[in-house]
């Protein structure tokens, strides 16, 4: 059986950051990885849910809406795929960055907080979001569209 291309990627070299994990046509997914894989240094799956909420809100409602095909996260706690219908990497980083600094300015109520909109929201904390764009940004705010390859 093939390997997806995820699976491809040596995880034991892989450091937080925005990497391009594929292109498809027009579509590019984006890893973006929170975490160094396998330390045990995981994202709560509260912190996890919270961040994909505003996330999502932020980034969809954004002047490049039209672009965003899907954002969530990886199984295994470490980051999330943002999947974007656009072949301009500088200005998908820029997207990431105005939309983790979006998060970190929000003062509202969290999007989709309510039994009719979500099937756990009881898991959600503006707070958890608020701090994991805030690790994340520390770590990509330096970040490049020349720094997006995989590290061999």
């Amino acid at each position: 059986m093939k390997k997806i291309t995820s699976f491809t990627v040596d995880h034991t070299k892989l450091e937080p950051g925005i990497y391009i994990s594929r292109i498809d046509g027009d579509i590019t997914t984006y890893d973006l990885r929170m975490r160094k894989p396998n330390t045990g240094d995981l994202i709560s799956n509260a912190a996890m849910h919270s961040l994909e909420h505003m996330f999502a809100t932020m980034v969809r409602n954004s002047d490049r809406e039209g672009s965003v095909i899907y954002f969530g996260p990886m199984g295994c706690q470490t980051g999330f795929y943002l999947l974007l219908r656009s072949m301009d990497h500088k200005a998908d980083v820029k997207l990431i960055k105005e939309t983790l600094e979006k998060i970190l300015e929000y003062d509202g109520d969290m999007p989709g907080a309510s039994e009719i909109e979500c099937g756990n929201y009881r898991n959600l904390s503006l707070d958890l979001a608020k701090n994991e764009a805030e690790k994340y940004l520390e770590v990509v705010k330096d970040l490049t569209e020349n720094d997006l390859e995989y590290k061999k």
